[in-house]
């Protein structure tokens, strides 16, 4: 007779299986996420004569702070499409509670 499982082993195992197939980035309705770099984050700042704290925030349990290993304070570049612009680039700071 099969050994049985518990209902919570199941779950796990959708789970799991779920994470291992699923890549948010490649997501059509995903834009481009990227964690800019000390140097890049500074340059921003200075360009746009604002301090870390004036940017819109991205909370660090986001699934794409997560994917990208992004820690509270970097700033994460999100580039979109537009229809209107082609292209539009956001900035956001990592902040808040996991």
């Amino acid at each position: 007779m099969p050994k049985q499982r518990l209902v919570s082993d199941v779950a796990k195992d959708r789970k799991e299986q779920a994470e291992e197939v699923r890549d948010l980035s490649q997501h059509i309705y995903v834009p481009k996420h990227e964690i800019l770099s000390k140097e890049e984050a500074e340059e921003l700042l200075k360009k746009l004569g604002v301090t870390a704290d004036k940017l819109p925030y991205i909370n660090p349990s986001d699934p794409m702070v997560k994917k990208l290993g992004g820690k509270v304070g970097d700033i994460v570049k999100i580039t979109r499409r537009s229809e209107t612009a082609g292209e539009a680039v956001y900035y956001r700071v990592v902040w808040g509670e996991s």
